[in-house]
């Protein structure tokens, strides 16, 4: 199974995460298939920057986000961008 989360990049007590699409299987800070935000959670206010059209792309491909990635996503405005897009196409 593919997920959007987390990868901690940041130096110690210092972190600073970038969002990727991996494998499931793979470990937090491993292989990963694609990068496509970041996140500072040190800035004042929380820095987020995702590729929304490409976060989009794998959300409906069947990506399942972690709970932290799907609450960045939804603070970025994707989670909605996603559902409506959802919507649109089954006709509701």
């Amino acid at each position: 199974m593919v997920k959007i989360r987390l990868k901690r990049i940041g130096a110690k007590k210092r972190p600073f995460y970038r969002v990727v699409v991996a494998d499931s299987r793979s470990p937090r800070d491993g292989r990963f298939i694609e990068e496509i935000g970041t996140y500072d959670p040190l800035s004042n206010p929380a820095q987020i920057q995702i590729d929304a059209e490409r976060a989009l792309h794998w959300l409906e491909t069947g990506a399942q986000p972690s709970d932290t990635a799907r609450s960045l996503l939804r603070k970025a405005g994707i989670m909605r961008q996603f559902h409506e897009r959802r919507a649109a196409r089954s006709g509701k």
